[in-house]
């Protein structure tokens, strides 16, 4: 227990403490019992998977009993990994199709870090397999996989955490509460989020034979089959619409998220977008280069602006978000955050939370994001938390699934050149049947698309 308390203590003592106090409680810890290791399996086992799941290790007693990935290679790298990172020394079990991985261990939470068309199956059937779940954003590639997600979690009671960890972020957790909840900003009314990194993949590989170490078939699962070009991972299949939203879908949605949870915005009212390839045009990718978005709430505008070209607007906050009141405004990124007064106030800065001290071991993984790696840890810390209480998580499924909806709507607004209103109760764009189509994508056989009124 001593290794768990002292990450415990260490956490309710940092800048998080509210947040902490409130998840954790001061009850008994029957899920966290270091006699009875956390049973935790990972689908994925690419880049960001095991980032999530390295997190988890630091901040937890687990077991990890099973891994999955398509990718032999990649599956025997990552339970080498593992082997040498947690506790016991275990080498978990390998699989290739999750649905065995499932079937045969029993697992408290399940990791995914599989491509997003994978994620809604995956997460549904990690839910019905009795797992809590961490999901990464954005949770699904359609609006009704969404409320699939939603509806099998909320059926089987289980937590699902889901990877905006921006509302686990140290420094931005301050902001929340030491300038926008304590009235600095006076009355929000405008939202300006944006990213301007160069990160569309513009190249043209040949079409060349499927390696024998990867199952392409099953990578692909329930989308389309597109001529093998290249390994898929490390962001080529997120040049795709087949697999994502795009750079909206890969990237607003942690800014709208986390415009969402420091203003505490709902559903948008309206949501219109306007964009296309205007520039990058000699690439295979078909995912917009340039796209704005605009999700309207009463009395307030969030306005998503990217382009993968260019200079960014503002070169310290490239991927950022902006909330502008009357009394003044809020620049805030991963990296940190400025509050500039109206008129001669007192200015304040923060910088990013590192934890290199703490945990050596972050400086010696491979493609780590440093900075996000203690917003990780808390948000494992609260996904814990709410298992123990039986409660919602900080960005718990349905919040997920509204900024992932939002990004989803923003796009087929896009395609289909109108504003989109949505129903989430009735799972209708209002008055637009076209436009409801869309809200489901067609699956590639024999994949079944999930029915939030059967999961």
């Amino acid at each position: 227990m001593d290794n768990f308390n002292i990450n415990r203590r260490r956490f309710l003592q940092g800048a998080t403490a509210s947040l902490a106090l409130s998840a954790f409680g001061a009850q008994g810890m029957d899920i966290i019992n270091p006699q009875k290791p956390l049973r935790v399996g990972l689908i994925g086992t690419g880049w960001y998977g095991k980032s999530d799941l390295f997190r988890l290790i630091q901040v937890a007693p687990v077991d990890v009993v099973a891994l999955c990935d398509v990718d032999k290679n990649m599956l025997k790298q990552a339970a080498s990994m593992v082997s040498e990172r947690q506790k016991s020394k275990k080498t978990p079990r390998t699989y290739g199709d999750y649905r065995k991985m499932l079937s045969e261990n029993e697992m408290d939470i399940v990791l995914i870090g599989t491509p997003d068309h994978w994620h809604a199956l995956q997460a549904i059937d990690a839910i019905k397999a009795g797992a809590n779940v961490y999901l990464q954003k954005p949770i699904s590639v359609d609006v009704i996989e969404g409320e699939a997600i939603l509806a099998a979690a909320r059926k089987y009671n289980k937590v699902v955490q889901i990877g905006t960890q921006r509302r686990s972020t140290p420094h931005l957790i301050e902001a929340k509460k030491n300038i926008v909840d304590a009235g600095l900003l006076g009355k929000v009314s405008h939202v300006e989020m944006c990213c301007y990194f160069p990160m569309r993949n513009n190249t043209n590989p040949p079409v060349e034979p499927v390696p024998d170490f990867l199952d392409y078939e099953m990578w692909t699962g329930p989308a389309p089959l597109r001529p093998y070009d290249g390994i898929p991972h490390i962001r080529w299949w997120r040049a795709f619409m087949e697999y994502g939203n795009g750079i909206v879908g890969d990237m607003c949605v942690h800014m709208l998220d986390a415009a969402r949870w420091m203003l505490d915005l709902g559903w948008p009212k309206k949501i219109t977008s306007t964009g296309g390839i205007y520039v990058q045009r000699n690439t295979k990718s078909n995912i917009s280069d340039t796209q704005t978005a605009v999700f309207e709430y009463e009395g307030l505008n969030c306005v998503w602006q990217h382009r993968s070209w260019g200079t960014p607007a503002d070169p310290e906050y490239p991927w950022s978000y902006k909330l502008y009141g009357d009394k003044g405004t809020l620049s805030a990124s991963t990296m940190k955050y400025d509050f500039v007064p109206v008129g001669d106030g007192q200015k304040i800065h923060k910088d990013v939370v590192y934890e290199k001290e703490k945990y050596p071991e972050d400086l010696k993984e491979e493609r780590i994001e440093l900075n996000a790696a203690p917003a990780t840890r808390l948000h494992m810390l609260d996904l814990l938390a709410a298992m123990e209480k039986g409660s919602h998580p900080v960005a718990d499924i349905e919040q997920g699934h509204i900024s992932t909806a939002s990004c989803i709507l923003a796009n087929m607004s896009m395609q289909t050149g109108r504003p989109m209103v949505y129903d989430h109760q009735k799972r209708e764009v209002v008055n637009d049947k076209e436009a409801t189509a869309l809200l489901q994508r067609k699956y590639r056989a024999p994949w079944i698309h999930p029915d939030p009124q059967k999961v």
